[in-house]
């Protein structure tokens, strides 16, 4: 096991804990050495865990961890594909969506959650421009969402 797929584990994410595939869409594009990896909700294993709007029906707190969720999620699928989270390069951009109240205006701090686990995971390597943004609504009600490109090292 390489060592980005150690730091995963013992971040309490096992790594055979993937996330359901749909039918019409993969979760992960490659185009080159760009990983384009589809939106993942907190989905623990086949568990959809958070659901509602953040603040009223899910705390901050509870937001925050189903962002670093989602964004194990992504990363599971890109082991999945390539075998190895060492074959990663680098975590370009993440783009991160809130089932949120009208006039909640801290999206930010929820995906810090998913920014926090890709920095724990990759060191340096995790550093990443992003987004982050309130939605009135999301797939299957899930409070959060997040969505990653990333780049494979060179072959």
């Amino acid at each position: 096991m390489s060592p980005r797929d150690q730091r995963l584990q013992d971040l309490g994410f096992p790594l055979e804990r993937t996330t359901p595939e749909g039918t019409l869409v993969d979760p992960l594009t490659v185009d080159g050495d760009i990983i384009y990896a589809s939106g993942q909700v907190p989905f623990d294993g086949d568990a959809l865990v958070s659901v509602g709007k953040v603040p009223s029906q899910i705390s901050k707190e509870a937001a925050t961890a189903a962002a670093a969720l989602c964004a194990a999620n992504v990363l599971r699928a890109v082991r999945k594909h390539l075998g190895s989270l060492d074959e990663v390069e680098r975590i370009v951009r993440i783009t991160g969506y809130v089932n949120s109240d009208p006039d909640f205006t801290e999206q930010h701090l929820i995906i810090n959650g998913a920014s926090q686990l890709v920095r724990d995971v990759f060191g340096e390597a995790g550093r990443h421009a992003r987004t982050a943004l309130g939605m009135a609504q999301l797939p299957l009600g899930s409070s959060v969402e997040v969505e990653m490109i990333l780049r494979m090292k060179s072959k």
